[in-house]
């Protein structure tokens, strides 16, 4: 009896390695970008990816496709965690919020001047552009007046996992916009890029 229990454990462990893994694989590469473009830092982009599969883990009956988009779903849990750490980083002292989770910038680098921030809304602004009036409308919603999934779903008339859809490929098509509009003395060449 007590094998058959062992059995049984060593098989749920198993089980949950494989969805974590299949998770992994299927929408890592998104929830990283998300995570790191939300907290403006990898390592805590990769904290916050590492926790939002703890949490798929714990909640395996949320991974239905019936009660909607996985992505969208895991995309939520990294936004939630995201703001819940921004807001704890807020709450500290001072002179803790700068030292505590998270690496301090190197001293020698400058932080980007007005003329920089102008070029970059400019090359951004340009991009847009050159979207669709949907996937305009969602970043828009999304990352100009700061609303939730749920929040520009219910703005724009469409699902939660319509938003996060048009929210990937947008960002996707401006990424591409903007690599193709640099001038191709400022991107690396070839060689340098494989050594």
């Amino acid at each position: 009896m007590a094998q058959s229990g062992a059995w049984s454990h060593k098989r749920e462990r198993s089980a949950d390695e494989v969805l974590i893994r299949q998770l992994y694989n299927e929408h890592g590469g998104a929830l990283l970008a998300y995570a790191t473009r939300l907290m403006g830092d990898r390592v805590q982009g990769e904290e916050i990816l590492r926790e939002t599969l703890i949490s798929a883990w714990r909640h395996p009956e949320a991974l239905t496709n019936d009660k909607g988009s996985v992505r969208g779903w895991l995309l939520k849990i990294a936004h939630n965690l995201a703001v819940d750490r921004h807001r704890d980083r807020a709450a500290r002292p001072a002179d803790v919020a700068g030292t505590v989770g998270s690496i301090p910038a190197p001293r020698d680098r400058a932080a980007p001047g007005a003329d920089t921030m102008v070029a970059l809304s400019t090359v951004v602004l340009s991009a847009m552009e050159e979207l669709s009036p949907e996937h305009r409308d969602v970043l828009t919603a999304v990352y100009v007046k700061g609303h939730t999934v749920d929040q520009a779903a219910a703005s724009l008339g469409v699902p939660p996992s319509t938003v996060t859809s048009r929210c990937y490929h947008a960002l996707r098509r401006m990424r591409d916009v903007i690599a193709e509009s640099r001038p191709a003395t400022s991107r690396p060449a070839a060689k340098e890029m494989a050594g």
